[in-house]
């Protein structure tokens, strides 16, 4: 006893710190300890460079391992109840928790993480069980499960997660992909615009957006390109929607100045004060809707806003509160899905490989974030990319594309022989959106694909397929864009 009470005594005069866990797992002799649910989500996490580089990842294979098999012991109930960021001091996590649909939840609430896998790779679990779950599923019960699954589970789930949005056409339909035309040109230059837009459609690309990202962002600029595209979309009478992607607030000035707004952009992360460095917050997007609604210019449906995200925008931001980079990222599915928008994608590469350092990375962020965003209900898509910094090339870019064509990805990029000269990263080019429609037999939105036909650019009733050449009476037609 009298050893005993020393040794707690040498403790206190040097100052040991004695850490708690509150969850602990052992492989093999070894017992690993957690010190609560953001600890023990970010070292389950895969590895990536950006939760290493953060201090945040697993130290090694057996660490990871235990996380997992804790993580997949926890119940979803507790996930529910003990948020990664405090309520009170962040709307994002007041928005997830005040908007929780309880009457959605009941049926999966006595679920553990692991259970919760079994039963989303189950049969009962179909796109009406699954539709009618998203309300009662918080982003960080998606980002948990995601943890202990596979690409092939990710890839399997998702197929069954089927979001359906509408504007001037039909979006997410079941063996339907959708492309982004994307015409950067880096002085915005009209006719190189022009030029990308006749490429993409004569590819059939277009029917997700026509949308440009400017390389002079101010609201003059904005509402010359807004006009530019609203005069093509009219001329040829193409339905699908436009997209100039600066920052909400000159939207919104380019709404109060007359301009043609289809949708509303704007990129999103899973913080407030993530959001806060984006210089927005919840109701500066409410607002920003209601202002494109009042347009009324759906044709077919009103989902008028456009969101990008991406792992890593709130560590970059040193906006995480120590939480690792794909539950931050899930988190901002909550904001996307408030707001009803017809398109959300993750710039998956993007950000570069601080975050997600090569390849295998990539490939594995991109099918998690399509995973968690369609489980949430989303109607997502991605940009499969890269800098030219990273470890990565197009091959894995192909993987990626043809995994996430075989998940069910709302939409994918097209950009002009896949290099944005603009945004300087490479992407996804006309032909490789072409590749996978025409090899997995996917087709362009039905409004979209009747306007291809009729414009003869396709040829035949199945999925995408291009004509020999185009109609003589309608080559000088496009040329004049």
């Amino acid at each position: 006893m009298l050893f005993l009470r020393c040794f707690t005594l040498l403790f206190f005069v040097i100052g040991v710190t004695v850490t708690t866990f509150q969850f602990s797992h052992m492989v093999g002799p070894t017992t690993y300890g957690f010190r609560d649910l953001k600890d023990l989500m970010a070292k389950a996490s895969p590895a990536r460079s950006g939760d290493q580089l953060a201090g945040l990842a697993a130290h090694s294979a057996g660490q990871r391992v235990a996380a997992q098999m804790a993580l997949a012991a926890l119940p979803l109930r507790s996930i529910l109840l003990n948020p990664v960021v405090p309520y009170e001091s962040d709307e994002v996590t007041r928005l997830i928790v005040d908007s929780h649909d309880s009457a959605a939840f009941a049926p999966i609430s006595h679920l553990t993480v692991g259970d919760f896998r079994n039963w989303l790779l189950g049969e009962a679990a179909d796109s009406a069980a699954l539709a009618r779950a998203a309300p009662g599923i918080t982003p960080e019960m998606a980002a948990a499960v995601c943890k202990i699954m596979r690409i092939q589970d990710l890839v399997l789930v998702a197929k069954k997660c089927r979001v359906v949005t509408a504007f001037r056409n039909t979006l997410g339909l079941e063996q339907r992909m959708a492309t982004r035309l994307q015409p950067n040109h880096p002085t915005d230059d009209t006719a190189g615009i022009a030029a990308s837009i006749l490429d993409g459609l004569l590819y059939g690309s277009g029917d997700a957006v026509i949308g440009i990202n400017p390389a002079t962002d101010n609201v003059a600029q904005v509402v010359r390109l807004l006009h530019m595209l609203d005069a093509v979309i009219a001329q040829y009478a193409i339905p699908t929607q436009s997209c100039v992607l600066t920052h909400v607030t000159n939207t919104i000035e380019a709404i109060n100045r007359g301009a043609p707004v289809d949708l509303v952009f704007q990129s999103v992360a899973g913080t407030e004060a993530a959001n806060h460095g984006f210089g927005i917050n919840l109701q500066l997007l409410a607002e920003a809707r209601s202002a494109a609604l009042s347009l009324g210019r759906g044709t077919v449906g009103e989902n008028v806003m456009y969101f990008e995200t991406g792992q890593g925008s709130a560590l970059s931001a040193n906006a995480h509160h120590g939480v690792d980079q794909q539950t931050c990222e899930a988190r901002a599915y909550a904001v996307a899905r408030s707001f009803k928008p017809l398109l959300v994608n993750s710039v998956v590469g993007f950000i570069g490989p601080e975050y997600l350092y090569d390849g295998k990375q990539i490939i594995r962020a991109g099918l998690e974030d399509h995973f968690c965003a369609k489980l949430l209900g989303l109607p997502m898509g991605c940009d499969v990319c890269y800098t030219n910094h990273a470890e990565a090339d197009q091959d894995d870019m192909d993987v990626l594309l043809t995994m996430l064509g075989a998940a069910g990805c709302n939409f994918v990029m097209g950009v002009p022989g896949s290099d944005d000269i603009m945004l300087n990263y490479q992407s996804t080019s006309f032909h490789d959106a072409l590749y996978v429609r025409q090899v997995l037999g996917l087709r362009a939105a039905p409004e979209f694909e009747t306007w291809l036909h009729h414009a003869g650019i396709f040829t035949g009733s199945g999925p995408a397929q291009l004509q020999a050449a185009l109609p003589a009476a309608f080559q000088p037609a496009l040329l004049r864009l």
